[in-house]
């Protein structure tokens, strides 16, 4: 073969390779956001299990993030495929590429920001110790000790319970005679009011939903950690939809929208802040 030749096929090589990394890149500046207009279809998960953020009524996926859904789906142009899912199963079917991203409650954590694109918060909570109604044993968290303390599985409540644990221990106390995670929180509520565990730790307005809902069941017996913000979640590579999303929250932010929304499924208006809510590090 001519050096004539050889210099031809290495340039007509090197002239596709260049076109198919052009290409490439050009899919990849694209992102998901246009892939789901180009597809017509969006696939979101949410674990509808946490009234009255996400639950369901009359076989209906309803409630205040759904309200909020309803206007990023409009927005979006195409149809929605939502997938009602156990929480434990969601952040890792995010990161396997299962769905596009996740309408449903998350706290923020250390170890959450390091794998996943947080959304602006849709609503805000404490972390609340919740007892029997006619429980007069905890009016502290140091009254824990000995007792039966149950939360969901997997939750950003969690690692607060177990903290907390080890802290009741470190300074003398028996620590939780059992810390029980359940699958879903509505399985955590039945658990103490059957008398299954002595206290629980929900989301402040799950636990005021949960006392209007059945009166005399349950109170609120003190708080524990930091108030903290609950938002929606991409992955890290998907900003585009992120900001996507944010953008119409900011939308429904702006025009009083989020705060009648707020109103109408709790009955009083939570911080959902547009910038500060993320700790350094995160995407």
């Amino acid at each position: 073969m001519s050096k004539f030749n050889i210099t031809r096929r290495g340039f007509a090589l090197g002239g596709t390779a260049a076109l198919l990394a052009a290409h490439v890149g050009a899919a990849k500046a694209a992102g998901l956001l246009e892939e789901i207009k180009k597809r017509g279809k969006v696939v979101v998960a949410t674990e509808a299990a946490f009234e009255p953020f996400e639950f369901v009524l009359d076989g209906k996926i309803v409630g205040y993030n759904m309200d909020i859904l309803a206007v990023v789906i409009e927005a979006l142009g195409v149809q929605m495929e939502q997938l009602n899912l156990p929480y434990q199963g969601i952040l890792p079917g995010l990161l396997a590429k299962k769905f596009d991203f996740v309408a449903t409650s998350n706290g923020i954590n250390e170890e959450r920001i390091k794998k996943y694109a947080y959304t602006r918060p849709t609503g805000s909570y404490e972390t609340v110790i919740v007892v029997r109604h006619d429980d007069e044993r905890v009016k502290t968290l140091d009254d824990l000790n000995g007792l039966v303390v149950a939360s969901q599985l997997a939750s950003s409540v969690q690692p607060i319970l177990e903290a907390h644990n080890a802290e009741l221990k470190a300074k003398g106390g028996a620590g939780y005679a059992e810390l029980k995670l359940f699958t879903a929180f509505p399985e955590v509520h039945i658990a103490l009011a059957s008398g299954q565990v002595d206290a629980i730790a929900i989301a402040s307005p799950s636990a005021a939903v949960l006392m209007k809902n059945v009166p005399d069941t349950y109170k609120v017996a003190t708080q524990i950690g930091q108030s903290d913000y609950l938002c929606w979640l991409t992955r890290p590579e998907d900003v585009d939809l992120r900001d996507f999303i944010n953008a119409r929250i900011d939308e429904l932010n702006d025009s009083g929208k989020l705060k009648e929304l707020q109103m109408k499924w709790f009955g009083f208006e939570m911080k959902t802040p547009k910038d500060g809510y993320l700790p350094a590090g995160a995407f």
